[in-house]
């Protein structure tokens, strides 16, 4: 594959109806993945991406991260990280999730908020990176409490800065990891 190859995007958004005991109960699934090739090994990406203090050189939302004292990238180690936006800025806690050495790096936002994740895949001249999005359940009943009939408004602004921030957030990693 062409390094210059143009991101390959992936995108869900399904609202679902089930049915249990003659009641219909509204299931909203959120997805969004994008991937680009990269000119290193999945190894090589894997210690980049899983040092999420790097991640506020990336990000065009996240400007910061920290692990919890005495943690680094292992399942179930916790971090904070910092988000801006022009309108607020927050900080989030997250549990690494997936943690497999040149396969994946994953972790939950809030304990059931958001999953975000990274998979690097072996193609010829590098590694395809995967980032991907999913607003959990959690996260919906978060959004429902929180905001009530603007719920879904919200929820799409999150798909939203995921849609334009996966994309922003895969060019950077791949401009520092191919400049350095």
């Amino acid at each position: 594959m062409h390094p210059a190859m143009p991101l390959l995007r992936r995108a869900t958004f399904v609202l679902e109806a089930r049915c249990s005991q003659g009641q219909t109960e509204k299931m909203v699934i959120l997805k969004h993945s994008e991937s680009v090739v990269i000119a290193r090994s999945p190894e090589d990406l894997y210690d980049l991406i899983s040092d999420v203090t790097r991640m506020g050189k990336w990000s065009p939302v996240c400007k910061a991260c920290w692990w919890d004292e005495g943690v680094g990238p292992k399942v179930g180690a916790w971090f904070t990280g910092r988000n801006e936006l022009p309108e607020r800025t927050w900080e989030t806690r997250s549990e690494v999730v997936s943690a497999d050495r040149g396969h994946e790096f994953a972790f939950i936002v809030n304990g059931s908020w958001t999953r975000w994740g990274y998979v690097f895949a072996p193609v010829g001249g590098g590694t395809e990176l995967t980032e991907s999005w999913e607003l959990l359940p959690g996260g919906v009943a978060m959004f429902e409490e929180r905001f009530g009939a603007d719920a879904q408004a919200q929820i799409a602004n999150r798909l939203e800065l995921a849609q334009k921030g996966i994309p922003a957030t895969l060019a950077a990693i791949k401009n520092d990891a191919e400049s350095g």
